[in-house]
């Protein structure tokens, strides 16, 4: 049938680059399969996982708004993270999604025979823009460090298969030609 993706968004500006990568992408999915986006700023998201959640968790009581984005995680065939790096990492607000929504229980858990990723039969994209060049991210180890929390953690424990991640470098340097062309190569992502 149909490929099911969904968008997890989390960039504040809607004029923003990021922004454009998000509508490319959509439009690129739309033509592949059903796509559900979830813009977190928009739906102003709280990323903080509070003690009473957590405390709730262990009981498995879990918050409406948190099962609504699990229902929409478990839907999914491949999931897409759009964001820009902001000191070394994502925006708070997809940090905090990640903490809420791939909560035990729900993306692993532990059984008798040890630990159980739930999750499995995914897989997650990672699309990121970034200010510095793609030298500097290299000479810095920035790209292994990312391709190591953002993804190594999250597939160790929940069994999502972590696609390639692509990284957009320069997009505060380089020219709308140079943008568009990035746009452009989102086009063969999660075919």
């Amino acid at each position: 049938g149909n490929m099911k993706y969904l968008i997890v968004y989390a960039h504040p500006n809607p004029r923003s680059f990021n922004h454009a990568v998000l509508e490319t992408l959509e439009k690129n999915l739309r033509e592949k399969g059903e796509v559900v986006v979830r813009d977190l700023y928009a739906l102003s998201f709280d990323p903080v996982l509070s003690a009473a959640e957590l405390a709730g968790l262990q009981k498995d009581e879990i918050p409406e708004a948190i099962k609504e984005e699990q229902v929409h995680v478990k839907w999914a065939d491949i999931v897409f993270f759009v964001f820009p790096l902001w000191w070394a990492g994502p925006p708070a607000i997809l940090r905090g999604y990640i903490d809420r929504i791939l909560s035990k229980g729900f993306a692993y858990d532990f059984g008798p025979g040890g630990l159980q990723k739930l999750l499995s039969g995914k897989k997650l994209q990672i699309v990121t823009t970034m200010g510095e060049s793609q030298q500097n991210y290299e000479a810095s180890g920035m790209f292994a460090s990312l391709r190591q929390t953002m993804g190594g953690v999250v597939s160790d424990f929940t069994g999502i298969e972590i696609l390639p991640m692509r990284f957009l470098t320069s997009v505060t340097m380089v020219s709308d030609e140079e943008r568009k062309k990035m746009l452009d190569e989102l086009e063969g992502l999660a075919s």
